[in-house]
């Protein structure tokens, strides 16, 4: 049993995405693919949300002009933060098994929803970390047939 308390219901596999809150968006697509090599995997303008891809990882860039953009609060700069949110892939996703795993440390996380990441749709829920951060964790990705 107390084996059982020490250790996580879950192991960290990849970092899966990282998600910035951007004020000039063809800039920062600019550096990210001119400079760094990434290419757009993904765009939802309606949302304000281009996905990078970075190896086996996403950079998601998001306008603060836009939907999801203006859901952050105030624009990157001293009053403002850039990083919305960054997410671990996380093997297995068992939710009754993290969520029990979370409370037994003193925290809680949102409800699953399906949501994209680098290996495509799957299992995701939220939580912020002790200091406010956003913190996604996702597990595999969904292979039922579309």
């Amino acid at each position: 049993m107390a084996d059982e308390l020490s250790r996580p219901a879950f192991r960290p596999v990849a970092l899966d995405h990282l998600v910035l809150r951007v004020v000039d968006l063809p800039r920062m697509l600019h550096f990210y693919c001119a400079v760094l090599g990434c290419s757009v995997q993904r765009r939802q303008d309606d949302l304000g949300l281009v996905q990078l891809r970075a190896g086996s990882a996403l950079i998601d860039l998001v306008p603060v002009e836009g939907p999801l953009g203006r859901a952050g609060g105030a624009p990157p700069g001293r009053q403002g933060r850039n990083l919305d949110h960054f997410c671990l892939r996380i093997e297995p996703f068992d939710e009754a098994a993290i969520r029990a795993w979370l409370a037994r440390h003193g925290h809680e996380a949102g409800t699953v929803e399906t949501r994209y990441g680098a290996e495509g749709e799957g299992p995701s829920m939220y939580l912020d970390d002790p200091e406010g951060n956003t913190v996604e964790l996702k597990g595999p990705p969904d292979r039922a047939p579309r």
